[in-house]
């Protein structure tokens, strides 16, 4: 490859281009009106404008990013995360045009995106599952039924959301049928289907990823978990590695039952799979992720991978650089995901950020995706850094941490910090004794 289109913004678009650029690729950037001055804008080897500010304005038009590829001459588009990461109309589309979509084939994208369909798929293959529905439901008649038959509590789905949206915790019959019509409208309004299923709701527990990579020969490997049980709204907001929770036993099960899931669908390029873990360490699947996530950098610190070189050289037709065995796990590692958020309210707090400094000591990688001066706009995600931290122990990562957010400047803005220093003194935490539900019921009141 020489040229790459990032079909994203902010941090992850730096992330990308950071890679492209040790590995001798021009990089194609897209911006929107809003980000214009944006420091991914400046850092490519060329940015063209996209739209206007809103995202279906901009980062969402597929056929003006196709245009924009095409004109441009670029040998693939790397979606990132978000916005069309897992589309597979746009993956099918490039494909159309000649163009490599960095990520799996688009009927994996389109097979996994399903929630109902990859529950079925994982069944099929041996792989574990949450009780719970395996085709859409009409009715809150037939809704209510199922329910009774794999008992409340139960979790309300769209079956193509994502991120969070378009779920519902039903703790009874009135609950369900209050949620039911106002989900479906949800679902649709969001991603485009009305389709809506129900699970089983697990309580106090851990939510636990295995990152895998597939090539064009059918090799598969995984790169350890990600614990990403520190969760408010169904929105992760610290990952680890290793989970502390995990016993070995039940963690080498989980990555037998994470390849077997991925060669199940013949999975090719970056991909997620993630479980959900139970007080007795019982584990079932929930979705596959068929992108790179948001906290990739916490399995790079750990194996000393670069996730985005292994993107690009597998979707220009190479193997995967190094085997099983080969790929050792060191230390811990922690991701926290910096926002532009009120610590009190928890809502976006767009603005200016007038200061952004921090010590980085040995351990310590910061991906911004702004710096002093830019602002934060209302349109988009307001995560303006992924901190992540890395050192032979959880206790010194911790420590880590602890300082650095302590130390941290940034003016301006309100941030999320408050929070994370609440998180970092607890006890539990520290002891690594948490659960899905570890923020409503210690910190977040």
């Amino acid at each position: 490859m020489q040229k790459i289109l990032i079909a994203n913004r902010g941090e992850i678009a730096l992330r990308i281009i950071k890679t492209c650029t040790q590995m001798g690729i021009e990089s194609v950037a897209i911006y929107s009106e809003a980000d214009k001055e944006m420091p991914y804008v400046k850092a490519a080897s060329k940015a063209v404008c996209v739209g206007e500010p809103p995202v279906n304005k901009s980062y969402l038009q597929s056929d003006k990013i196709l245009e924009i590829a095409k004109n441009e001459k670029v040998d693939a588009i790397h979606p990132g995360y978000g916005f069309l990461s897992e589309n597979a109309a746009f993956a099918q589309a490039a494909r159309r045009e000649g163009i490599i979509f960095i990520g799996p084939d688009p009927e994996t994208i389109q097979l996994m995106g399903d929630k109902i369909d990859s529950r079925k798929t994982m069944e099929q293959a041996g792989v574990p599952v949450v009780p719970g529905s395996n085709q859409g439901l009409k009715t809150i008649e037939e809704a209510c039924g199922l329910a009774s038959q794999i008992e409340y509590p139960v979790m309300l789905k769209a079956s193509s959301g994502g991120g969070g949206i378009g779920m519902v915790l039903c703790e009874n019959e009135q609950a369900l049928i209050k949620h039911f019509t106002s989900t479906k409208s949800r679902a649709l309004a969001y991603f485009g289907s009305d389709e809506v299923f129900i699970e089983k709701y697990i309580d106090e527990a851990r939510h636990v990823e295995v990152q895998v990579f597939g090539d064009h020969i059918g090799n598969i490997v995984h790169l350890y978990e990600r614990d990403c049980s520190i969760q408010r709204r169904h929105q992760k907001v610290i990952e680890e590695s290793p989970s502390p929770f995990l016993s070995e036993g039940t963690r080498q099960k989980i990555y037998e039952t994470a390849l077997k899931a991925a060669k199940a669908v013949g999975y090719k390029n970056a991909g997620t799979i993630e479980f959900i873990v139970d007080g007795k360490e019982n584990f079932y699947f929930l979705e596959m992720n068929t992108r790179l996530q948001v906290e990739h950098p916490v399995t790079e610190m750990i194996t000393g991978v670069d996730l985005v070189k292994w993107q690009i050289l597998i979707a220009q037709g190479e193997t995967l650089p190094l085997q099983q065995s080969q790929i050792k796990s060191t230390g811990y590692a922690m991701e926290f995901r910096l926002y532009a958020e009120d610590p009190i309210r928890f809502l976006p707090s767009p603005g200016k950020i007038t200061k952004f400094g921090w010590n980085e000591g040995s351990g310590t990688r910061i991906d911004a995706g702004y710096q002093e001066g830019d602002t934060v706009t209302p349109y988009y995600d307001p995560m303006i850094a992924k901190c992540i931290f890395h050192g032979e122990g959880r206790e010194e990562v911790i420590k880590s941490a602890e300082e650095f957010f302590k130390n941290l400047q940034i003016e301006g803005i309100k941030t999320n910090v408050p929070l994370f220093l609440n998180i970092l003194v607890d006890e539990d935490f520290k002891k690594g004794i948490y659960t899905t539900t570890f923020l409503s019921k210690k910190i977040v009141k």
